[in-house]
């Protein structure tokens, strides 16, 4: 983190308001922005979590910057001067392609955009702005790369997007779209896969997928519970959210709903008679807690609650403090931890 802050320091002179900052750490973007101190400028985030943690860096900071959540970058309008994006080391390429291609969409002409890179050497940036912009320029630094590009003429808008082909039961191939910045982008992973097959979901039953990214979770679900059955999806990635609504809709499904939410707070308790999650496995203390403690709340008594974990020497004791025991069950690496919430007459 700390190599970002020389980095912006030698960019100072080719960065003009309004800006927009684009993803990155909360604390980073907090970091940044204080050091920049220019109130002509919006902080943009994909996912609701993060941009709470953001305002809420910013606020400890005493830095007044606008922050805004969306599917997509472009959803901004095309009035920035300068986009500054500190590229994310462990991000994956293909959101750090699609980041680009939108930042075009967002500037005005003349407009930069300014990528800081903690790699000397970059292999990506220069060659993607170049056939993006039309040119870039390149400083190394000893901290890292920034790599430039300023809009000229218009192009067409790129929707980076993938439509995945998968078979989880006997009823034919799950079809759904995928798009960066969502889990997981261009395939099922293993560890749904495995959740699947552990969790047991029966005609009629209310399911939420918490956590849902694309929503495969659901929509294998929905054709376990039938036309009988709901399905909620939830994620506070508003991306995400966009394509389970989407996914769900080309599925056919009349009876679900998506929500998005930060903190899980929009959704109503005492609700659901299965609980399907595959949290994320760089947060256990903070997301997988959330998850677990706001589960139970929303689980009709006697209703069920399946994780999926690589890490089940971690979760296993969050899982325990509030449902008891579980049941653990094991897939090609994958652990899935299976509870129930008490009903009435055990509570």
């Amino acid at each position: 983190m700390s190599q970002f802050l020389p980095l912006l320091e030698a960019a100072l002179p080719r960065i003009h308001p309004p800006i927009a900052w684009v993803l990155g750490a909360p604390r980073l973007i907090a970091q940044l922005a204080a050091r920049l101190d220019q109130p002509r400028a919006i902080a943009y985030q994909m996912d609701l979590f993060q941009a709470t943690r953001l305002r809420e860096e910013l606020a400890d900071a005493g830095c007044p910057l606008q922050v805004q959540a969306s599917a997509d970058l472009w959803d901004l309008p095309a009035d920035f001067q300068t986009v500054v994006f500190p590229s994310p080391p462990r991000a994956e390429r293909e959101l750090k392609i699609d980041m680009v291609e939108q930042a075009f969409h967002v500037l005005q002409p003349g407009g930069a955009l300014i990528v800081l890179s903690p790699h000397r050497g970059d292999d990506l940036y220069p060659k993607l702005l170049k056939k993006i912009f039309g040119k870039a320029s390149l400083t190394e630094t000893s901290d890292g790369s920034i790599i430039w590009a300023y809009r000229q003429g218009d192009r067409p808008r790129r929707r980076h997007e993938m439509w995945v082909h998968a078979r989880v039961d006997d009823a034919g191939p799950l079809r759904f779209l995928t798009r960066p910045g969502v889990f997981t982008y261009g395939q099922l992973d293993a560890g749904t896969r495995a959740l699947l097959l552990a969790a047991e979901i029966r005609p009629g039953d209310r399911v939420l997928d918490l956590g849902c990214g694309a929503g495969a979770v659901g929509l294998a679900a929905a054709r376990r519970t039938g036309p009988s059955g709901h399905i909620a999806f939830i994620d506070s990635n508003l991306r995400a959210a966009a394509l389970a609504d989407l996914n769900a809709r080309h599925a056919g499904l009349s009876n679900f709903r998506v929500y998005t939410a930060s903190r899980l707070e929009s959704l109503p308790t005492d609700e659901f008679d299965v609980i399907l999650t595959n949290p994320p496995y760089y947060a256990i203390d903070s997301i997988t807690q959330l998850f677990v403690e706001r589960s139970h709340a929303l689980l009709k008594p006697g209703g069920r609650f399946y994780l999926v974990t690589k890490q089940w020497a971690s979760v296993d004791p969050i899982v325990q403090q509030k449902y008891g025991e579980p049941e653990v069950f094991e897939s090609r690496g994958y652990y899935i931890l299976a509870a129930r919430r008490a009903d009435s007459s055990q509570a």
